[in-house]
């Protein structure tokens, strides 16, 4: 019996490496996720990071954020396929994972202002199942409901694609996400006791295979994330600062409620202000200026986006 079963787990294997091969000489048909193009969200030269207090009603607080960075439709046309991603890596309560209101939120506004098609799509840790994730989270009623199609990636094909980076060469990434549509990040605030934080530019984790993301952490985490954002192309970065975690996370930690919504579409900018945030509170696990942290610093030196804290204003 154990023979078997060891037999039946190497052919497993073998049909997947085989398989990859044969997705990776597909990769040439896609240049990464979302729409590779300039920031639409600037003042002066200046990339814009709206900052405001959110009220009761999350969807007129999202759209106020967006609003203030000249609105949506810079973004989003008219007859655009969107995918929105948010963070469900568990279904752990908020700051942890996405409120899946602040979701449905943006969702309805999306089609509010001319989507023709809204994608959720998301990939939860490696031992986990995304779509019982968003399931006993809510997200998928409320997504469903509010007229998005869900995609679990677990369910589909990966294909795995060069980077272009120096520390991660390679990633399997989704091949429902693929291609150009516009992407919509939602996305949490919190500390990452590996990451030092998980913000916009840690949220293109979830695109990878898990079982690589196990892979990722082992040496240059933050290096890496930064490589992996250069085939991810967010056109609008959502935050929800209602709550956030100030040390420990991704899945728990010391909680604090800013109650704030960021908007940008500058993944470097935003994340920056986002650990000002996450800084003033007493006992931070973030104490040093945003600049000087690895994934920030790569992520600048890559081009991705602000090169310091003088490339960007703040509007509230």
């Amino acid at each position: 019996m154990k023979n078997t079963s060891v037999a039946k787990i190497v052919e497993r294997l073998k049909s997947e490496f085989f398989t990859s091969l044969y997705q990776v000489s597909a990769v040439s048909t896609f240049s990464g996720i979302g729409e590779a193009a300039a920031n639409p969200f600037q003042q002066d030269g200046l990339a814009l990071i709206s900052k405001i207090t959110a009220s009761s009603n999350i969807k007129a607080s999202v759209l106020k954020a967006v609003e203030l960075l000249g609105g949506l439709e810079k973004a989003i046309h008219k007859g655009d396929e969107v995918l929105l991603k948010p963070n469900f890596n568990t279904g752990d309560p908020p700051p942890a994972s996405s409120d899946p209101n602040f979701v449905e939120a943006i969702i309805k506004l999306l089609y509010e202002h001319g989507a023709s098609k809204v994608i959720l799509g998301e990939s939860s840790m490696f031992s986990l199942c995304t779509r019982k994730v968003l399931e006993d989270t809510g997200m998928l009623n409320k997504a469903e409901s509010a007229g998005a199609e869900v995609v679990p990636f677990d369910e589909g094909k990966w294909i795995r694609i060069s980077t272009g980076g120096r520390y991660l060469k390679k990633a399997s990434l989704p091949e429902k996400a693929l291609g150009r549509r516009k992407l919509v990040y939602a996305c949490c605030m919190k500390t990452h006791k590996w990451a030092r934080f998980s913000l916009s530019l840690k949220l293109a984790v979830g695109f990878m295979k898990p079982g690589e993301r196990m892979l990722l952490h082992a040496r240059n985490l933050q290096e890496k994330i930064a490589d992996l954002n250069l085939v991810v192309h967010p056109s609008l970065i959502v935050m929800d600062g209602r709550t956030c975690f100030i040390d420990g996370g991704p899945a728990c930690g010391e909680l604090r409620e800013p109650n704030l919504v960021l908007a940008s579409g500058d993944r470097v900018a935003i994340d920056a202000e986002a650990i000002e945030t996450i800084k003033s509170y007493e006992g931070s696990n973030l104490q040093d200026d945003p600049w000087t942290y690895t994934q920030i610093q790569r992520a600048s030196e890559l081009g991705i986006g602000a090169k310091n804290k003088k490339e960007y204003t703040v509007v509230s």
